[in-house]
């Protein structure tokens, strides 16, 4: 981007990636067969364990989240098999269409797309099922085409209080390190995350943190596998090696990231994160707008998605404020294509990075002609000096 100043990246990921991050990322890479690597790789996979707050295995691929996605279905699932997805938004979707190409038979709830999920509607069909045909349930924990987040915890208890045997899998791309998430403690079999967002690194790392209970299954599958094959992993893995070349630099990275994340502390991290949102959105109300997320259950920390008046671009608002402030906002997607523009509030993100961002909104606002009221960053300002 030409002009003075930073560009100002406030979609919903990939995000600023932080100078310690880039720093680590820009060292020599080292010789993925030596032992000094096996001796880093080895800490970093148990480290990275401490994220997403399990006990069993964190497999790292160089991939994106779709990649991890295959990887969770291609190794736990046989062809033919029912799935349970629920439609929170634009990557459910993709998700669901990831199942049917595998082979698999998705069984789809249908959202509005302005919510999270309704644990009693997955019930009903779990319930429903009595010959246990559906082997997993695939949710979005936070669906970043909506800003709508759905209580990963409600989803387990349906599954345990029902006694339903099927796996419980979670895509946490977008929440991973901006929310709080407990894969042990809510019973999560495979967990599929992303570098790109709260991990506060480039697009690169795709992950599968798996149980006991899943990385068993996957012994006895049937549906063909190669790159992604967790069990051509355990074996390497445990001696601190891949069975392919690993994204050995942006390992470096992870390894800063994780360093970072505890140092602040995941609940400050998670807090601050909620204190971020929760100043967007009071932002959004007082310009007059509309969150896309209806109900305060299920708002996300992690993003704000706002809905354009009748009439109004949401792509041509955005291109008037990074061609005119330098800042770029996120797209809607699919269904929400050109009817909303999305702020992104995640990663290596601070107050005065936020009062940067929703001032530039603002700004756009008055120059795109878009109908408003003035006072949304003041609204925002308030909320962050009285709750310090």
């Amino acid at each position: 981007m030409a002009g003075p100043g930073r560009h100002f990246l406030q979609i919903p990921g990939p995000t600023n990636v932080p100078d310690r991050i880039l720093r680590a990322i820009n060292r020599p890479t080292m010789d993925h067969r030596g032992a000094e690597f096996a001796e880093f790789a080895l800490k970093l996979l148990d480290r990275t364990r401490s994220i997403f707050k399990c006990s069993g295995p964190v497999f790292i691929f160089p991939t994106s989240g779709t990649g991890a996605w295959e990887a969770a279905l291609s190794n736990t699932l046989s062809p033919g098999d029912k799935v349970l997805m629920y439609e929170t938004g634009h990557f459910a979707s993709l998700w669901k269409s990831m199942a049917a190409h595998l082979g698999l038979e998705p069984v789809f709830i249908e959202g509005d797309w302005r919510s999270g999920i309704d644990p009693s509607k997955i019930a009903n069909q779990l319930k429903q099922d009595t010959a246990h045909a559906i082997k997993a349930v695939c949710v979005v924990h936070g669906e970043t085409s909506t800003g709508c987040t759905s209580s990963i915890k409600d989803v387990s208890d349906v599954l345990r209080d029902g006694g339903h045997p099927a796996l419980l899998m979670v895509d946490v791309v977008s929440s991973l390190a901006t929310a709080d998430f407990r894969q042990d403690e809510w019973n999560v079999d495979v967990a599929i995350g992303g570098s790109q967002k709260g991990l506060m690194l480039p697009p690169g790392l795709g992950f599968n943190a798996v149980s006991e209970r899943a990385l068993e299954i996957s012994k006895s599958t049937h549906m063909n596998t190669g790159f992604f094959d967790w069990n051509e992993m355990v074996g390497p893995n445990s001696q601190g090696f891949f069975p392919y070349t690993p994204a050995t630099n942006l390992f470096y990275g992870l390894s800063e990231a994780i360093d970072m994340l505890h140092e602040e502390g995941l609940d400050q991290v998670f807090s601050r994160h909620q204190r971020h949102g929760e100043a967007t959105r009071r932002a959004v109300s007082a310009w007059g707008l509309e969150n896309v997320c209806l109900k305060p259950q299920y708002y996300s920390s992690t993003l704000t998605a706002v809905m354009m008046p009748d009439g109004h671009s949401g792509d041509a608002f955005r291109k008037i404020v990074v061609e005119t402030y330098n800042m770029s906002l996120g797209s809607g997607l699919a269904k929400l294509a050109d009817k909303i523009f999305r702020i992104g509030h995640l990663g290596d993100f601070n107050d005065l990075m936020l009062m940067g961002t929703l001032s530039g909104v603002e700004m756009g606002l008055e120059r795109a002609g878009v109908p408003h009221h003035r006072g949304g960053v003041q609204a925002a300002l308030d909320y962050l000096s009285a709750d310090t």
